[in-house]
């Protein structure tokens, strides 16, 4: 499986893949497979881009193991005596009935009958003795696409748009850049990510997509939101650090906070992720650290200490869950009244799988207790004092 952003190479890859399954080492020499499938998701699509496109089979192979186009058939024959067919996914039923060692299926995760080519092409792939397949496509959230991802003898490689730069328009990648970066579109247009929407979160995708800014604004006061990891050595949760601000003039209804950057770090020690709460906390200018001290207790401050002596520390112990002290925060975006600088993804990406169940996600939401801290002491706190608060502030 090739996941990538646009023009990221995925056509070659695959083009170059099966030249390297159908090739010997000499122009006759016999290669891995003589029967393959060429499956796009129409006849035309299939034919001009994994064919006849310029970074298809024709253009990748050398004159004297270039294979011969025949077009009454619908299929690519090569010197050495191998065949390459070419389907439609729009027609999966054409699958039964030819058999197989070898396929390519380009663009998979936007095929309109993706599972049902699917299907038909795994009983055709019965020749040889090791039949092999790869597929290149951009990612979408679809089904048959995230099982074929689990499948355990599934390999992926991932390649981002930015990552064959050398090879596009430098006009191309700064218009994509400015207009997509750091958007849920961009990660999956141009990073190549397969971005899942999860049942029930507190930040579904739609809403982190309103509160994008390119401008801070006037702040009245800034801090950075530090989520300690318990232990210290290679093996711990990341530490998350995340920097945030308010605009406090006016009534306290008419307050809005912005994200300003996430500064997380995996931390081996607790001087380095100290080191890096401090340092986001002199690059932004801020008023305080806001710090959980539910693990480390006293430690946590004494070790923030360690680094700047002066460093304002406000220490918060959670009372109830994850889940349940980022409700409200959640209910800041729905109103409004938070918005996110660019080049918070890895961030985003743990707030849309947070959920009133807990988060969905592998390991620790680090970066989203940061946010929730942060966003905590500026908003809500300062917001509601006499309300019951589902933190302490120490």
């Amino acid at each position: 499986m090739i996941l990538g952003g646009r023009g990221a190479g995925k056509t070659r890859a695959g083009a170059e893949w099966v030249r390297s399954v159908v090739e010997g080492s000499t122009p006759l020499g016999r290669g891995r497979a003589r029967r393959l499938a060429l499956i796009g998701e129409t006849y035309d699509q299939a034919r001009e881009v994994m064919i006849f496109g310029d970074s298809g089979i024709l253009a990748c192979s050398p004159p004297d193991r270039r294979p011969r186009w025949e077009a009454t058939r619908r299929r690519l024959v090569w010197p050495n005596g191998a065949i390459a067919q070419l389907h439609s996914a729009t027609e999966p039923e054409a699958l039964r009935g030819p058999q197989f060692d070898a396929a390519w299926l380009d663009e998979f995760a936007k095929w309109r009958r993706a599972r049902e080519a699917w299907d038909m092409l795994q009983f055709a792939l019965r020749l040889g003795r090791h039949p092999r397949q790869v597929v290149t496509t951009t990612p979408r959230n679809v089904p048959v696409l995230r099982e074929v991802l689990a499948m355990k003898d599934t390999v992926v490689t991932r390649a981002a748009t930015e990552a064959n730069r050398a090879n596009l328009a430098k006009s191309f990648l700064a218009a994509v850049r400015a207009r997509y970066g750091g958007t849920r579109l961009g990660r999956q247009e141009l990073e190549g990510e397969l971005l899942e929407t999860v049942e029930g979160a507190l930040w579904p995708p739609a809403l982190i997509e309103r509160c994008r800014t390119s401008e801070a604004g006037a702040l009245g006061r800034v801090v950075v939101g530090v989520d300690p990891p318990a232990t210290g050595h290679e093996g711990s949760d990341a530490c998350g650090i995340v920097v945030a601000g308010a605009q406090t003039e006016g009534p306290h209804e008419s307050w809005r906070a912005v994200v300003l950057a996430d500064r997380s770090v995996k931390a081996a020690s607790p001087a380095r992720w100290a080191r890096a709460a401090v340092a986001a906390y002199q690059e932004f200018e801020a008023d305080m650290i806001v710090a959980e001290v539910n693990q480390g207790g006293d430690m946590v401050e004494a070790v923030l200490r360690q680094i700047d002596p002066l460093v304002p520390v406000r220490k918060v112990r959670a009372r109830r869950g994850k889940a349940a002290r980022a409700e409200p925060v959640a209910a800041l975006y729905e109103q409004g009244r938070v918005t996110h600088l660019p080049g918070l993804e890895a961030l985003e990406a743990e707030m849309e799988r947070m959920t009133l169940r807990g988060f969905e996600g592998g390991g620790s939401p680090d970066r989203v207790d940061a946010l929730v801290w942060a966003l905590w002491a500026l908003m809500i706190d300062a917001l509601a004092p006499a309300a019951e608060p589902r933190i302490r502030l120490l």
